[in-house]
């Protein structure tokens, strides 16, 4: 791994001082980190949550390896004024501050966006929160739990026969919203270059998670009026089909890619059968259709299947578990998990950075770092000798 100066990521040069802390905000500055930005975390003396999380080796947790790689870790106290000066100097510094906490934190801290205005004008301040300042609910503790209730992402879930809402099986939400911070943040940068100016973005979990289920999960609450007739909601378990010894999953879309479904199955006549020959047609016939899908994938091996499938050119998928996640062929020809020893973790398994720059190269530069690992080394960056790091480590304002 490589140090962040000699990083050749597109955001190199860029520093961004991240106050996130579990999920939401965190993977959105690995992702940036990926990209070659000089991401300071801050934290307080007992860390961000997730250090504590399982499974672990050496106190290194996995899910905090994966969403803080790429960072520098500073432990300052913040609720002392010698740990906000620290703080605000860091800031008017910095390129970007993320920070995740409930709405009016930062601002009590004496260290929101207004704060820094004339100090530092081209300062790309991003606020991430669950459901924003205003409304019965803003004053909620929230998690993704919440947001998938809120949002309608448990109900879309729900089974077709019991109706009972369902979790997503990963927390969904703080991840999109993480993504979505990752392009506004660089969007807010890209202004900046135009204007020579900064500004406040806000971003809320409610927000991400309406934006990304409307376009196919709220589709019938597009229209308003009496004039648009409601279509049935969309049934992506139909997508997964039961062979006589497993799953696949399907999705046919195309008029060629039904037609070579129907032959793959040794169903053909079926193509040319006026119930099922268009979109249309296959919604008013649905349930008879699936009836008709599901018996036919049940005559023939999951192996079986996938050959006339693939043969087929239609879209299909062996259904991974998450050993065969790891072992995937297709997984592996692209290189899309990379290992490394980690300095405290050891031998360690994760995805690489999703984009692939050509010309500027993203990747893994270091790993996640120990609690207060880098403090004496970006205090030293902000100015501050070695006799002060001394003395603010023995008031217990840095760590």
């Amino acid at each position: 791994m490589t140090s962040p100066a000699t990083t050749s990521g597109p955001l190199a040069g860029v520093r961004i001082i991240d106050f996130t802390a579990i999920y939401s905000g965190p993977i959105a500055t690995a992702i940036l980190g990926d990209q070659g930005a000089d991401v300071i975390k801050i934290e307080p003396a007992d860390g961000d949550l997730m250090r504590r999380g399982a499974p672990a080796r050496n106190g290194v947790a996995a899910a905090f390896a994966m969403m803080n790689r790429n960072k520098r870790s500073l432990v300052v106290d913040a609720r002392s004024e010698k740990g906000r000066a620290i703080l605000r100097r860091l800031i008017d510094g910095a390129d970007v501050v993320a920070e995740n906490f409930r709405p009016g934190v930062m601002d009590r801290l004496g260290l929101g966006y207004e704060t820094f205005n004339a100090s530092n004008p081209g300062l790309v301040y991003a606020s991430i929160n669950g459901m924003g300042s205003t409304g019965p609910y803003a004053k909620r503790r929230v998690y993704d739990a919440v947001i998938q209730a809120v949002s309608g992402v448990a109900a879309l879930q729900a089974g077709p026969e019991e109706g009972r809402p369902q979790m997503v099986n990963t927390l969904i939400c703080d991840k999109v919203t993480s993504l979505n911070a990752a392009q506004i943040i660089c969007a807010a940068l890209f202004a900046r270059e135009r204007t020579g100016r900064g500004q406040r973005i806000e971003l809320t979990m409610l927000d991400a998670a309406l934006n990304f289920i409307w376009p196919d999960g709220m589709f019938n609450y597009s229209f308003l009026g009496d004039d648009v007739e409601a279509v049935p909601n969309l049934d992506h378990s139909t997508f997964v089909r039961q062979t006589a010894d497993g799953y696949v999953a399907v999705m046919p879309v195309k008029a060629a890619e039904w037609e070579g479904t129907f032959r793959a199955l040794n169903i053909d006549n079926l193509w040319g059968d006026p119930r099922f020959d268009s979109p249309a047609s296959r919604r008013e016939n649905r349930e008879l259709l699936q009836t008709l899908l599901n018996e036919a994938y049940l005559a023939f091996t999951t192996r079986e299947i996938c050959e006339r499938l693939e043969a087929n050119d239609v879209p299909y998928a062996e259904i991974n578990d998450r050993d065969g996640v790891v072992s995937d062929p297709q997984i592996s020809a692209m290189g899309a998990l990379e290992t490394f020893e980690h300095s405290h973790g050891g031998a360690m398994r994760q995805p690489r950075p999703a984009g692939r720059f050509y010309g500027t190269p993203a990747g893994l530069f270091r790993n996640s770092p120990a609690l207060g690992e880098h403090t004496d080394e970006v205090l030293a960056e902000c100015g501050f000798s070695a006799a002060e790091i001394s003395g603010l480590r023995a008031e217990g304002i840095v760590a």
